[in-house]
């Protein structure tokens, strides 16, 4: 029989966990700027969506690398991981959407400007999904390191256009002017691009497919998070003003209403 082994305590310092996670770092990050408690659970809740902007956009430009070497199960698997990561995302507007008008109200006035709408990672998603404006770049002026960045990523494919141009190279025939387009502007709907997913959808290959089901799987649930946004707003503040000046409500039903990889939806309704 074998005795149990006892675990290290003692590391003469900081603890490798410690070194590894910096917990201790993160836990300093939240600074209240009102004495309602409420406004802790707000505060982390939204470091966390933070957090997990940032991990959206590592995964989806690791799979655009994958994409571009032709290794579509590889950018299958990690497009699924990261639909796996929208889940936890969009689960923490919950605590949020439950807040009353009132208690809202209780610390909103310590947001002052401050609005999820300067998000620069959030910025990041959209257009890596190809929810592109050059306008969006205007909050970001202040802070150059990250305008420049967004404005080197407004003029890259997005993640759809990795796609469709993996699928010219599969023989599929995705026009000439989707392929050569600007990229630095919004994605719109095309016809023939449309027929070629009906067409995949119809006869395969099964791993065009596959990745075809990964794509519909994030939209979807980037979908709900614009919707669950919408609604968690519409909860706690009704269709007043939004932090920072925005149009609140009435902006986020407008953005709610626009579907990234749109010929995903509309190509269903041909096979």
């Amino acid at each position: 029989m074998t005795c149990p082994v006892s675990p290290k305590l003692d590391f003469g310092g900081t603890t490798p966990y410690e070194d590894y996670v910096h917990a201790s770092v993160l836990h300093g990050l939240q600074q209240q700027w009102s004495d309602d408690p409420r406004e802790m659970s707000f505060l982390v809740i939204t470091q966390v969506m933070e957090l997990y902007f940032g991990l959206l956009c590592f995964e989806w430009r690791h799979a655009q690398g994958e994409l571009r070497a032709d290794d579509v199960r590889a950018a299958v698997r990690t497009l699924r991981r990261s639909e796996l990561h929208m889940q936890a995302l969009n689960a923490a507007w919950r605590p949020i959407a439950r807040m009353t008008p009132a208690e809202f109200n209780s610390f909103r006035d310590a947001l002052g400007e401050g609005s999820g709408f300067q998000s620069g990672r959030y910025r990041e998603v959209e257009f890596l999904l190809g929810e592109k404006s050059r306008s969006l770049l205007v909050p970001h002026r202040a802070v150059p390191s990250q305008h420049d960045a967004l404005e080197a990523l407004l003029h890259e494919p997005s993640l759809y256009d990795d796609v469709l141009a993996l699928l010219h190279r599969r023989g599929k025939p995705i026009p000439a002017d989707v392929l050569t387009r600007d990229v630095s502007r919004g994605y719109e709907p095309n016809a023939e691009v449309e027929a070629v997913w009906a067409d995949v959808y119809r006869d395969g290959p099964q791993d065009l497919l596959e990745l075809g089901e990964a794509l519909t799987d994030i939209a979807e649930e980037f979908t709900r998070w614009r919707h669950d946004h919408l609604l968690a707003t519409r909860r706690s503040m009704g269709a007043k003003t939004g932090t920072g000046g925005s149009a609140g409500v009435a902006w986020l039903e407008k953005r709610a209403q626009r579907s990234v990889f749109p010929e995903l939806w509309t190509a269903r309704s041909y096979v």
